[in-house]
């Protein structure tokens, strides 16, 4: 023990030697012995632990400020070199990843997009990434190349020729000369660029070749933004909008959906600026506004209902190319919470997928087949020729002129609405219902009360909970479900009493011979063939009926007043109808054939006045509209009111004008989507299922009008309108009929 007490004792001063050299530390500070402090208690501060032992006394080092703030800033300096260096690598990899995502036309990835924001979109590739993508460079033989020499230079807008470029296809990047698709579509956009930039770069005018390698042009957007994105960085130029064109991303390709101009991103307060201004009303207007104002496109989140909204033929095409085999359209979810508590089935109105695509299929043999519509004919055109009736006798009491037989000022919109239950319970029920008498049933008019009742209050429930409405019994909630289930009684005993008539084998028709015997109607066919349960036949017709009334009789009073402001329209539809008639010998299907201005009447007041103000689809795949992703499953509307009045589309689009739907016009060069132009009935197997019905219910009346009266109106200033879950005017207005 002695031995290593010496050995410890003589290595003391050593130690205590080589710890003030190394700490900086006089060496006498080491060897003080720490004072102690009276009245403190052992194992407090300075005093012993409970141990027995001293703890041991702290170092203090001496602090510089500068050397600490030197050290802070190269960790800073280090910091940020470290995420510029990651920011980089990581744009890179985007960039390649945006690259063969554009070659296999797949969807862009928000990441990729923020990794090239996030580097201003300017990224340089390796040459061994170069290689990778562009392997055809044959550059290497230090030739002199055009573009490079621009490099690193910007192209402002003198540079441009100020000539507003139209919507093109989808931005494709160029691959190597294998890639033959790619190689048509780089270069139409090569031509663009050109012509471009052809007063500062004269020698680039051809797409290939001379211009160099191709992978120097990849990225460049069709559109109003010029970019050219190479190895060594970016040109850019041309930054002015054009009306009805999108801008390109960072990296020269389509922009994501978190891009398309909103009206706000809360639902809410939306919702609450909607109630607040009376937009309901006025939801067209506001459409037609929007569009103005953000252009082509736009997002709206409204309380629960969100969608992207869409107003140019060519992007509607392109919706409709990507509907699918079971296309998908809003639900109204209104409509499906009131059969839903009142377990009734739902008809193809509200219902998706294969269920839908089965019902439909049987649906179409009764209202939308050639050999239904040849049936249903002669019963339209009898309830036609019923009005024109009733107004002479309506005339020959009330009428004004030398012998007070001459004309007639009324409002027309009741007997409208008479006339379109009238028909549509003639071809749905095949029975009359003696609507034109001189007192006309009271349940008949509380119908089209409880249709325009249900009509008002759908549009503010499509933007709440449906479900809490119910719980909380709101009276909104109550006002709706009433007037549905007055509609469904209604069409109960209609069923009811068509069944008990069919089973008694009373006014059974034949189907081989529709002129011999009594056409059934769409109920009795559908009855008698029996491939729908009673249940969905019950669902089915009672959704034709509520949707047969409103929605015929409105346009009805657009194209009597729109004719009635237009002589000159008139009377040369008169014309043709006429000479139609008379030819036709008394059959309805040969005299519309023979008179399209009838049909172009009904699509030129649909053009101006849609009866519904949107078409809406989920697009099955993502898809590309105004250079902006839409991912697949989000509602996209086709709004047409703003759409049958821009002048983008439609030729002096104000003037009331049936001729211009005729073939020879209508084949005109007006861009593409010229097919998607006019869409009040919908698109594809999805449009309306009465679209038949209505329509040659529409032409008939129209028809047999003209044949026997004149039309005018006493103010020729443009009706005001107003949207419910349909478009309809303030007042109605007040029409002249003269005898002819």
């Amino acid at each position: 023990m002695e031995s290593v007490a010496r050995v410890r004792n003589s290595l003391k001063t050593p130690i205590r030697k080589l710890t003030s050299c190394v700490l900086g530390v006089r060496e006498r500070t080491l060897c003080a012995k720490p004072k102690r402090r009276s009245g403190r208690v052992a194992g407090g501060r300075g005093g012993r632990s409970r141990s027995g032992r001293t703890p041991p006394r702290r170092t203090t080092y001496p602090k510089d400020p500068s050397v600490i703030r030197s050290y802070q800033a190269d960790l800073e300096k280090e910091r940020k070199l470290r995420e510029a260096t990651n920011a980089q690598k990581n744009a890179q990899r985007a960039a390649m990843r945006a690259h063969f995502r554009r070659k296999y036309q797949l969807s862009e990835s928000p990441k990729d997009i923020n990794h090239l924001s996030s580097v201003g979109g300017n990224v340089s590739l390796p040459h061994e990434l170069s290689k990778i993508i562009h392997p055809e460079d044959k550059s290497k033989d230090g030739s002199f190349n055009l573009l490079r020499s621009f490099q690193g230079l910007g192209f402002g807008t003198s540079a441009l020729t100020g000539r507003k470029h139209g919507k093109t296809s989808t931005p494709t990047p160029a691959g190597n000369s294998n890639h033959r698709d790619e190689g048509r579509h780089i270069a139409g956009r090569d031509r663009w660029i050109m012509r471009s930039v052809h007063i500062q770069v004269n020698a680039c005018t051809r797409a290939q070749g001379a211009c160099g390698p191709r992978y120097q042009l990849c990225g460049v957007p069709p559109r109003r933004a010029l970019c050219l994105t190479t190895a060594g960085g970016t040109l850019e130029g041309g930054k002015s909008e054009a009306a009805g064109v999108r801008k390109t991303g960072v990296d020269g390709g389509v922009r994501s959906f978190e891009e398309i101009p909103h009206t706000g991103r809360n639902g809410w307060v939306n919702l609450v600026k909607f109630w607040r201004e009376d937009r309901f009303r006025h939801l067209h207007k506001h459409m037609e506004r929007t569009f103005n104002t953000l252009g082509p496109i736009y997002r709206e989140h409204v309380g629960t209902h969100s969608s992207v909204n869409i107003m140019m033929p060519s992007d509607i095409a392109e919706l409709f190319r990507s509907e699918g085999l079971h296309p998908r359209r809003m639900t109204l979810q209104p409509w499906a919470t009131h059969r839903e508590t009142r377990q009734h089935s739902k008809g193809v109105f509200l219902k998706n997928g294969e269920e839908w695509r089965a019902d439909r299929l049987l649906l179409n043999k009764e209202v939308m087949a050639t050999a239904a519509v040849r049936r249903f004919l002669p019963l339209l055109d009898e309830v036609a020729r019923d009005f024109c009736q009733m107004l002479r006798v309506k005339m020959a009491r009330e009428g004004r002129g030398k012998e007070r037989k001459h004309s007639l000022t009324i409002d027309p919109s009741p007997d409208l609405f008479r006339f379109a239950l009238e028909a549509s319970c003639h071809v749905i029920y095949g029975e009359r219902i003696g609507l034109f008498s001189s007192s006309p049933s009271l349940e008949s008019q509380k119908f089209i009360w409880a249709v325009e009742r249900m009509l008002a209050t759908t549009p503010p429930l499509l933007y709440l909970p449906t479900r809490l409405l119910l719980r909380v019994g709101a009276p909104l909630w109550i006002q709706h479900a009433s007037a549905w289930d007055y509609i469904f009684s209604h069409a109960e005993e209609r069923i009811q009493r068509g069944y008990h008539r069919l089973a008694s084998g009373k006014g059974r028709g034949s189907e081989a011979e529709p002129d011999g015997g009594q056409y059934t109607g769409v109920l009795g066919q559908l009855m008698e063939k029996g491939q729908l349960s009673l249940d969905l036949i019950k669902a089915n017709i009672t959704e034709l009926m509520a949707g047969g009334v409103d929605t015929t009789a409105v346009p009805l009073q657009f194209a009597l007043f729109e004719l009635g402001r237009n002589p000159e329209v008139q009377e040369k539809v008169r014309k043709q109808a006429r000479a139609s008639w008379a030819q036709a010998g008394g059959d309805p299907q040969k005299a519309l054939q023979g008179a399209p201005l009838l049909k172009g009447t009904v699509k030129e007041t649909l053009r101006l006045y849609p009866v519904g103000t949107t078409v809406q689809r989920y697009p099955i795949r993502d898809i590309v509209l105004q250079n902006y992703h839409i991912p697949a499953g989000t509602m996209v509307q086709a709004c047409l009111y703003p759409l049958g009045r821009s002048a983008e589309v439609f030729e002096d689009p104000k003037h009331f004008d049936p001729g211009r739907w005729c073939s020879s016009r209508e084949d005109g060069p007006r861009g593409d989507g010229a097919g998607f132009r006019s869409l009040a009935f919908g698109f594809g197997a999805r449009q309306c299922v009465g679209r038949r019905i209505a329509e040659n219910e529409m032409q008939l009346l129209l028809m047999h009008i003209l044949l026997s009266f004149h039309l005018t109106v006493s103010s020729s200033e443009d009706i005001r309108t107003t949207c419910t879950l349909i478009l309809q005017p303030e007042t109605p207005p007040r029409i002249t009929f003269s005898q002819l």
